[in-house]
């Protein structure tokens, strides 16, 4: 396929959430290249459970994106309402562990079922504008993917 019926269907693929994010590992150890559009990247576990700690673990990827999305959605959030949001700091933690989760996989549901969360709101906000904030917070793509019963299906 050429040309303009090409494009369309290449502009429709992207729109739907089309394009393909990927993880290749080797033969040994955990180290796994990850891409996503033009972006590579790595994960790794941590020397500790005999990774070679070149990339965060993919719990810390999943948490990042989580964070990320609630910063960009009280980014944008902000913006349209034009309130003075001069930084905004999303810091998550979990303590599972994503190595010890894969052990038992087969036999246990694993996983991750709370997350610790601290956010920074740098700006003259009012009271009243940083409550809303922090609703928005909870607004966030992301999370409410999470918080759904997510399928993962052969493609």
């Amino acid at each position: 396929m050429n040309g303009p019926a090409q494009a369309a269907s290449s502009d429709s693929k992207a729109a739907a959430g089309g394009d393909w994010v990927s993880a290749e590992t080797g033969r040994t150890g955990f180290r796994t290249a990850l891409s996503a559009r033009s972006h590579a990247f790595v994960a790794d576990e941590p020397l500790s459970v005999g990774g070679a700690d070149t990339g965060p673990t993919p719990y810390e990827y999943l948490l990042a994106a989580l964070a990320g999305c609630m910063a960009m959605t009280l980014r944008m959030y902000a913006d349209r309402k034009r309130w003075p949001l001069e930084r905004v700091r999303i810091s998550l933690r979990s303590a599972r562990s994503h190595t010890k989760d894969c052990e038992a996989c087969e036999t246990e549901d694993v996983g991750i079922h709370q997350v610790e969360r601290r956010v920074e709101l740098d700006g003259p906000l009012t009271d009243e504008q940083r409550t809303r904030m922090m609703q928005i917070a909870d607004r966030c793509p992301v999370k409410q993917s999470l918080q759904r019963e997510l399928r993962v299906m052969d493609g």
